[in-house]
């Protein structure tokens, strides 16, 4: 809409500054005009455009050129109501008054391209020497219709049957619908200007509700299942979602929450779940659900390779029971059994009934290998004979029972669950005709492996009893090859199989906890030793160091034992040092330290062996109160072909002697092994190139030469 004053009467009249106001005051109100968000339109009596302003341009699509002298009705209303239109402003026309203005009224508009949208409509009227002017205020109000239907469908949805509330942005409730109330028993009234946390049922901790919280900052939004109280105390379960709303500025204004009473639906699932995966008698999971753990296990085994076991069990002479004392008796007798079953196996353990007397109990994760495997699901299936063999008590009657027990391991070889519940069940076969009241492996040399297991047990623990073991020493020498020390070594002569490897029995020595008369024998054999060297000047200075094991040293009374052990034997604590492994680490640091420092201060020093192979940790190395660090053998093997071994081996050379530690590497088998350790410092060496684990009297050679 464009105004042009320079050809105007009045311009060569009135007086040049008059006219120069005049333009100013005119150019502002176009100024105004056009920077309106409403589209302003000037039409004559007719209803034709004498002005269009640049929001009309931009709201209907036509240039103020496409519509000068053209009737308004024909650009900007539908056709449908150009007529309801005209007849309108006829009437507006023989009532207008100069200057008044027409109500604000809601219409359709059309845009150039034909399509319709809502407009709200203000006219004007202005009458000058009995000839009437128009100005039309137009306003675009599609969103503010959009947003009241969302307003009305939003007002709906709100008293829907799901509970809402909505708060403002520090948690406090705003509003809340009467599914709301119905559902918590707390009127508006009572909710209002309260936290949602009234509903709180205790059921979930602070940590559920600071991860709950994380996830609508994060994501705006949080949904899940939850436990709430309702205003009479009764706790219930509700699906619950939580969004959060968001302010121009991207900021959090509020907070809506909707919930739905979940109570039946879980019952429903609760009652299903059980019909369908759990045996009525016993309570115990059926085959079906049985079969899906085990498939699961399965996979798991696979992943991990750790194996599990499968263990089958049957009651001996079941049957008798039933047809003396009626099948009353016998479930209860199940029901016994079943809660027996539960009590010998850990808690993510599965145990199952698959019908009449037979149970199941499949064991996961039992260890890294399956000879250890094994020794565990033995170990259970004896602690299920001996519990199924106490008495039961029926009222006023006392039953004697047993059971036959068959293992198959499974391990992530084995794919087929049907196969492995065939394996299981033959192994119990094999206990029945072992004469029930009995374990069996199905694997044929697995059993035998067991069987053998047990027989060397038995023979280690004559052995003890027998004194057939004995102390072998490793020389520990320094870059001139003089004796510093040496390691003591156990050896098991045995009077049928020989010389008995460590790698054998020592393991089952830890299992059986045998280790503990061992280990105690080895310190005071070591101690009595040190004694006849401290009496002599050319034997006086060796160090002897001796293995302890992690049940050893974790024994309440270890450092009593020991200091004990050296004050009966006379041998200087200065010249004992305990050899440690990583695993001992594990667990209770703290404890270890202080007793690492109780035997310090009587002259024990310590060595940590294998350092680097299990479970390195600067923090507990600075902590530890060590004498020397032991480089482990596997990375001195390949030092010399791989540079990272030799970078390690390094490595830990620098660590040890920064520390205030001397470092010993083990294993040295080669002069060229033991020349690239002197180059990178270390300077104390034990392995087969210096000397092999022999009797005491083997190491007279080292002092010949001196």
């Amino acid at each position: 809409m464009t105004l042009d004053l320079s050809n105007t009467p009045a311009a060569s009249e009135e007086p040049v500054s008059t006219i120069a106001a005049l333009r100013d005051r005119l150019e502002r109100a176009h100024l105004n005009l056009e920077a309106a968000l409403d589209a302003v339109i000037n039409m004559d009596e007719a209803g034709r455009v004498t002005g269009w302003s640049r929001q009309a341009e931009r709201m209907f699509g036509y240039s103020q050129a496409q519509t000068l002298g053209r009737e308004v009705a024909e650009l900007i209303v539908p056709p449908a109501h150009r007529e309801a239109h005209r007849q309108g402003m006829a009437r507006y026309i023989r009532t207008a008054t100069p200057t008044i203005v027409g109500q604000r009224v809601e219409v359709r508009g059309m845009r150039v391209d034909g399509s319709e949208f809502p407009i709200e409509l203000t006219i004007a009227a202005l009458l000058q020497n009995g000839v009437h002017f128009f100005c039309a205020h137009i306003r675009d109000i599609t969103d503010r219709k959009l947003a009241e239907d969302d307003l009305r469908i939003a007002a709906v949805a709100f008293e829907s049957h799901e509970g809402m509330a909505i708060t403002d942005a520090d948690g406090l409730i705003l509003r809340v619908n009467q599914a709301f109330t119905a559902i918590t028993g707390y009127s508006a009234a009572e909710a209002l200007g309260q936290r949602m946390s009234l509903l709180r049922s205790g059921r979930q901790d602070e940590a559920f509700y600071e991860a709950m919280w994380a996830g609508i900052q994060q994501t705006g939004a949080w949904q899940g299942e939850i436990w709430n109280r309702r205003r009479s105390g009764e706790v219930y379960p509700e699906w619950l979602t939580v969004t959060a709303v968001l302010g121009g500025q991207g900021q959090i204004t509020h907070y809506v929450g909707t919930f739905t009473d979940i109570t039946r639906r879980k019952a429903a699932d609760a009652e299903i779940q059980q019909l369908a995966f759990y045996d009525p008698l016993t309570g115990l999971p059926n085959r079906r659900l049985l079969t899906d753990r085990l498939k699961q296990a399965l996979a798991s085994c696979a992943r991990s390779h750790h194996p599990g076991a499968l263990l089958f069990i049957d009651l001996d002479h079941f049957k008798n029971l039933n047809d003396t004392l009626g099948h009353d008796q016998g479930d209860l007798l199940l029901q016994q059994v079943a809660r027996r079953l539960n009590d010998c196996v850990r808690e993510g353990d599965t145990v199952a009934r698959l019908g009449g007397d037979e149970f199941v109990v499949m064991l996961q994760d039992l260890s890294e290998g399956l000879t250890e495997a094994a020794t565990r699901a033995e170990a259970v299936g004896e602690k299920i004979l001996v519990a199924l063999r106490q008495p039961y008590q029926f009222s006023q009657l006392t039953h004697h029972s047993s059971a036959s027990l068959g293992v198959a391991l499974f391990s992530e070889s084995h794919h087929s669950v049907d196969e492995l519940l065939k394996r299981a069940d033959l192994a119990l076969y094999q206990a029945k005709d072992a004469g029930r009241n009995t374990l069996r492996f199905f694997d044929p040399e697995m059993q035998a492996a067991m069987t053998a297991r047990a027989a060397l047990e038995a023979d280690l623990r004559h052995g003890l009893q027998e004194s057939e073991f004995l102390l072998h020493y490793q020389p520990q020498v320094d870059e001139q090859g003089r004796l510093t020390g040496v390691e003591a070594l156990v050896r098991w002569q045995h009077p049928r199989r020989g010389m008995v490897s460590p790698a054998d029995f020592i393991p089952l020595a830890e299992d059986t906890r045998l280790i503990l008369p061992l280990g105690q024998w080895v310190l005071e054999t070591a101690c009595h030793q040190l004694n006849a060297w401290a009496g002599q000047p050319h034997t006086a200075h060796l160090t002897l160091a001796v293995n302890v094991s992690a049940i050893q040293f974790h024994r309440a009374d270890f450092v009593r034992e020991v200091l004990a052990t050296i004050d009966r034997a006379g041998a200087p604590a200065s010249r004992l040092k305990l050899e440690l492994t990583e695993s001992l680490l594990v667990k209770d640091v703290d404890d270890i330290i202080a007793k690492m420092m109780a035997l310090k201060a009587h002259g024990v020093g310590f060595a940590l062996d294998d350092f680097g192979t299990g479970y390195s940790s600067l923090s507990y190395l600075k902590r530890l109160p060590l004498d020397q660090l032991k480089i482990d053998q596997s990375f001195l093997h390949e030092a010399l072909s791989n540079p990272r071994d030799a970078v390690i081996a390094s490595v830990i050379v620098a660590l040890g002697q920064r520390m205030g530690m001397t470092v010993i590497a083990e294993g040295v088998e080669t002069r060229a092994q033991r020349d690239f350790l002197e180059r990178e410092g270390c300077h104390n060496f034990q392995g087969f190139y210096f000397g092999h684990p022999a009797p005491v009297e083997a190491l007279e050679r080292f002092f010949q030469r001196e």
